[in-house]
Order: C-alpha cells, then structure tokens, then sequence
C-alpha cells in the first residue's frame, strides 16, 4: 500500500463517547457533536480511542458507535478507528469489522497487560501481523500513560517498515524521542503529537499533525496552532500554544475524561456521564474547570 494514500496531516480530535443518564451510548448526542464539530476545518476524527472510554465499550457498543459516526463525518474527513485489542487476533479481528463499519485507518495501540513480555520484538511482530491483515492503513498508538508500555524509537522505525502502516500517534511528551522516530523511520511516516500540551513543538520536529483531546473543545484553537506554523509564523503559534496549555492540561492530566466532558456540556455541546468506575467531576471541580475555560477564552466561543 501506498503509505501517501492517507494523509494524516492537520488536527484529529479524539472524541468521547457520549452516553445517556441510563448509561447506554447515546447515538443521538454523538451525532449531534459531530454535526457541530463538522463546521471547522478538523481534518477527521479519533473515534474509540482513549477519551472514548473504549475499553468500557462491548464490541456491540464499538460497532454502534462507528456506524453511528461514519455518516455523520464527511467524505473529506477521516474516521480513524481505535482497534487495538490485547491480542493480535482480537485486533485483527475488530480491525477488519472497523472497516466495513467504513473507517479510514486503525489506530491499534500497544498491547499491555502482560507488560515485561511486551518487547520491542513482540510489539513489532504483533503490528506487522496486524497490518498484514488490515484492509485498512494502520496508525500506531503509544500511551505510556495508560499502558505502562513505552515503544522505544528503534522498534516504531521497524514497524514503519511495513507498508501498509502509515504513521504514529505518540502521546508520551518525549520530545527527544518524537524526533528520533521522526529520524529513523523516514519521510513517508506520519508522526501525530498526541496532546496539545506538545503539539507546537512535535510540528517544529516533524510531526504532520495532532490527535489533541483539546480540540474537542478548542477546536479552531488548535486549527489556528497547526495553519500558523504552516505559514511561518511561529511566534503567533507559540503564543497560541501557551494560552492553551492551561485549557489542555484541565481536560488531559488533571480533570481527565471527567474534565473534557464536564467542558463540552459547559460549551455547549453534549457531554454527559462516564462509564463507572470512572466519575463525574465534583460541583467544586466543575467550578475550577469553568474558571479556566473562561480565562483561556473559550466559554461564551461558538
């Protein structure tokens, strides 16, 4: 496969999956969200991915939820795919169903629970096996955070010798490293930031775009970060980077899937509940997180 078939360039929200106060996804709110979230120049959509609160999901739900969004996302914009399952089977498998279902591309991330066992040769084998099979392009996912597995460089730059996967989201922040596999796996793999807390910097070391949960609810911020450095004006898109970074930093590391979700029903757009055991944020959190989406500008924007 031609690994310039799909273009990761531009800026990629991963999107929550909204559910209703009974609990079951909410097919009707997910579709509203991405109406409202079509009128930016977003150039797709993460769905199932982390802030999808997909390892909650059963398969049905993943599937529901992929053929709820296929149609509400243009033919101009990607619908990536989370599939990534702890065995290369169970990835295999839903990959294939994500494809009929009309993703774009697969974002399989780093199998974990065995996590010593989880070598450069065994994440490399276990991503070839996976491309091998996929009827769509494959995108890496390395999430340290959640994972506890951190995929060295030197094995992204083997696995991107495959054909048929075409590029990285890397939401680990290790710069250093974000340009070392910039270096080693070559100019036709797509390096994707994976936060805004680092998206200025990832384009300044060669990443083609971000997959940042802030543009769920700064969406044209994020777009002006990414058009800003394409035209060269990096102070402006540095300066935008760090009014940001407070705004990012409530709906990733501090306030987490609560936070984001907490942000969308305050802007506007349909939140709703998590999936136990993750909670709601408390009314005094909800009071800290509005307090920094108006100083970052964003309560009151469209």
């Amino acid at each position: 496969m031609d690994k310039s078939a799909v273009s990761l360039s531009g800026v990629f929200p991963p999107i929550p999956t909204p559910f209703d106060a009974q609990g079951e996804v909410d097919t009707q709110a997910l579709a509203g969200n991405l109406t409202r979230w079509n009128r930016y120049d977003l150039a797709g959509y993460v769905v199932l991915g982390s802030n999808g609160e997909a390892v909650y999901l059963t398969e049905e739900e993943k599937l529901r939820v992929l053929e709820t969004a296929r149609p509400a996302i243009p033919a101009g914009k990607l619908m990536i795919a989370g599939t990534g399952c702890e065995s290369t089977r169970g990835t295999i498998a839903f990959t294939r169903q994500a494809a009929l279902a009309g993703a774009d591309a697969a974002l399989v991330v780093t199998p974990h629970y065995f996590g010593s066992k989880m070598t450069p040769d065994s994440l490399v084998r276990h991503f070839q096996a996976a491309a091998d099979a996929s009827p769509i392009p494959v995108v890496l996912y390395n999430v340290p955070k959640f994972t506890h597995v951190d995929m060295d460089a030197a094995a992204i730059a083997r696995a991107a010798r495959h054909p048929n996967v075409v590029g990285i989201k890397d939401s680990g922040g290790n710069l250093a490293k974000l340009a070392d596999v910039v270096r080693l796996a070559g100019p036709d793999f797509q390096v994707l930031a994976g936060s805004a807390g680092f998206f200025f910097a990832g384009l300044a070391l060669g990443a083609v775009g971000g997959v940042l949960a802030l543009a769920n609810v700064a969406p044209q911020q994020c777009i002006d970060v990414y058009w800003l450095f394409k035209a060269g004006q990096w102070e402006e898109a540095a300066e935008l980077q760090r009014r940001m970074v407070p705004v990012n930093a409530a709906v990733t590391a501090r306030f987490g899937v609560a936070g984001l979700k907490a942000a969308l029903d305050m802007l506007g757009y349909y939140g709703g509940p998590l999936r136990s055991p993750l909670l709601d944020l408390t009314e005094s959190e909800r009071q800290v997180l509005q307090g920094i989406l108006a100083e970052g500008g964003l309560l009151g924007a469209g």
